[in-house]
C-alpha cells in the first residue's frame, strides 16, 4: 500500500469530521507516521501510543492484565482492547492497533510474521490475523499496510 491509501483515509475521516488514534506495538509508530505524512492530517489524527513492552499495553491502553498473562501480547482480543483503549484515552472516534511478531524470534508461542490488526469505531469492531512473510522490516510494513486497509474498508 502506498501513501495515497493513507492519504485517502485521512481525507475521508476529515470529510466526515471524525478522528483516529493508533496503538502500536511491533510497528513502533510507523502507522501514525504514515498517516501524518498526509498534509492536513492534524484535522483527523489525534495521536498514537507506542506500547512496545507488554506491561505498557495494560498500563497505557487498558488491556486486561490477566488476558496478557494468559495469552500474551500477540492475540486478537489484545489487539481489539488496544484499539478500544487508544480511542478512549486519546478521544478519537476510531482506534487502530497493531500487535505481533516481527522477528527474529517467535514470541508468546507465535511464529514470526503472526500479526493482529484491529479497528474499532462507531458501530465497528474488526480484527484480522495475518501471516506475513519476509524479514523484520517487511513484517512491520505489512502490518502498517494491513491496518490502514482495514480502516479504509471499515469506513465503507
Amino acid at each position: 500500500m502506498d501513501q495515497d491509501a493513507s492519504g485517502d483515509v485521512v481525507r475521508r475521516l476529515t470529510a466526515r469530521g471524525e478522528t483516529v488514534a493508533c496503538a502500536e506495538s511491533l510497528t513502533g509508530g510507523l502507522v501514525t507516521a504514515r498517516l501524518v505524512d498526509t498534509p492536513g492530517a492534524s484535522a483527523a489524527v489525534r495521536g498514537g501510543v507506542i506500547a512496545y513492552a507488554t506491561p505498557l499495553k495494560a498500563a497505557l491502553l487498558g488491556v486486561d492484565a490477566d488476558l496478557l498473562a494468559v495469552r500474551g501480547a500477540v492475540d486478537a482480543d489484545v489487539a481489539t482492547q488496544m484499539a478500544t483503549g487508544v480511542a478512549a484515552r486519546l478521544g478519537a472516534d476510531w482506534g487502530l492497533a497493531t500487535t505481533g511478531v516481527a522477528g527474529p524470534d517467535p514470541q508468546d508461542g507465535m511464529p514470526v510474521g503472526t500479526v493482529f490488526v484491529a479497528v474499532v469505531g462507531p458501530s465497528v469492531v474488526v480484527v484480522e490475523r495475518l501471516a506475513l512473510e519476509g524479514d523484520r522490516a517487511a513484517v512491520r510494513h505489512g502490518a502498517v499496510d494491513a491496518v490502514i486497509a482495514l480502516l479504509a474498508r471499515s469506513l465503507g
